[in-house]
């Protein structure tokens, strides 16, 4: 009994001592990413990105305001993998969407928590729990599917274009890469038809708290039904991963109008090749907060492919970030506010 209790008491610890190696991990991370960014700024030559920065200017309201066409996208993709008698209707997943984006794209959370979240958001909107969680993990699959479409599509624009050395090094690269993403996406989605939440909640039961798990438990198996059933819906899932790519394309605009401000004579074929090649790396580097540091660096690389100067192709990155923090902060404030307004209603009963 001794020996029972001893173990018993010694499973806190361990849970505090995962919780701490991925914390620190994320936090190391992070300040590499960062350290990667200052480096590629001061290698590239800091005045000179300082400059094209400044180039930019005004450009950046453009470059911001044009990402909502992707955004739009997707939160559409999304929301047609919604049950139509609970389906919210499409301003509301657009601003689920934007505040799943924004918690992904500034907060260290491995790029889960915002879909998290979003599941969270859609069931106040009045969508079942089991659904909301169903939707999110198929939209999660939809969204990296498309994303290797996409990425594989600019590659081959990329040796349409040009079949020299560096090109083909960089595509064997990607390639390989790709590769190795389906076969991940593949044993996900067979996962998934093979009671992916069930057996979740059965392993999370060693390291979470009874209390935490009840719920999720007792809903395991319905949010399992409901993923079926949701890749079982042919149109739905056709229409789906159509907008989906739609998203994915729609994103190249970003990058030619970040290059118009620059004067940059790049057309909308190479701004999708150089799209398509950085969504890649930051899908590669979906552990690195932001992808910080990976991103930039990509930019750069495959920027040399399509004759921009370094300190070009880091501008371009960075407007990008500037566009994070421009939609992403007050995505975050949002968020904040629902969820505090929701917690002020429930505790309005027990005050009375």
């Amino acid at each position: 009994m001794a020996v029972k209790n001893f173990f018993h008491n010694l499973e806190p610890r361990h849970r505090q001592a995962r919780s701490q190696i991925i914390r620190t991990s994320l936090i190391v991370a992070t300040v590499l990413g960062l350290l990667l960014v200052v480096y590629l700024i001061i290698d590239s030559g800091a005045a000179e990105v300082a400059h094209a920065m400044l180039v930019v200017g005004w450009w950046l309201l453009p470059i911001t305001l044009f990402h909502l066409v992707p955004l739009v996208f997707s939160a559409l993709s999304w929301r047609e993998l919604l049950s139509a008698a609970s389906r919210p209707d499409a301003i509301t997943v657009i601003w689920i969407r934007w505040i799943r984006e924004s918690i992904n794209s500034l907060l260290p959370v491995a790029s889960i928590g915002g879909d998290v979240a979003s599941v969270r958001l859609a069931h106040l909107q009045g969508v079942p729990g089991a659904q909301a969680a169903a939707s999110m993990v198929v939209d999660t699959t939809v969204g990296v599917a498309t994303q290797l479409i996409f990425v594989i599509s600019g590659v081959g624009l990329l040796l349409m274009r040009s079949t020299e050395r560096s090109a083909l090094l960089v595509a064997w690269t990607v390639l390989i890469g790709i590769g190795l993403f389906v076969v991940a996406i593949a044993a996900f989605v067979l996962f998934q038809h093979r009671g992916l939440f069930v057996r979740f909640a059965k392993f999370a039961r060693r390291l979470l708290p009874e209390k935490w798990l009840s719920a999720f438990a007792g809903s395991a198996s319905a949010i399992d039904e409901a993923v079926v059933a949701t890749y079982r819906s042919g149109w739905v899932m056709l229409r789906a991963n159509l907008l989906r790519l739609v998203g994915w394309a729609a994103g190249a605009g970003e990058i030619w109008l970040g290059m118009q401000s620059l004067g940059q004579l790049v057309g909308i074929v190479d701004s999708y090749s150089l799209e398509s090649l950085g969504s890649g790396v930051r899908a590669a580097a979906f552990m690195v907060p932001g992808a910080l540091g990976a991103l930039e660096g990509s930019f750069v690389l495959f920027g040399a492919l399509f004759g921009l100067p370094a300190e070009t192709a880091l501008a371009i990155s960075l407007s990008k970030r500037v566009r994070e923090l421009a939609l992403g902060v007050p995505g975050l404030l949002v968020w904040h506010w629902i969820e505090g307004k929701y917690l002020l209603r429930r505790s309005e009963p027990r005050a009375r």
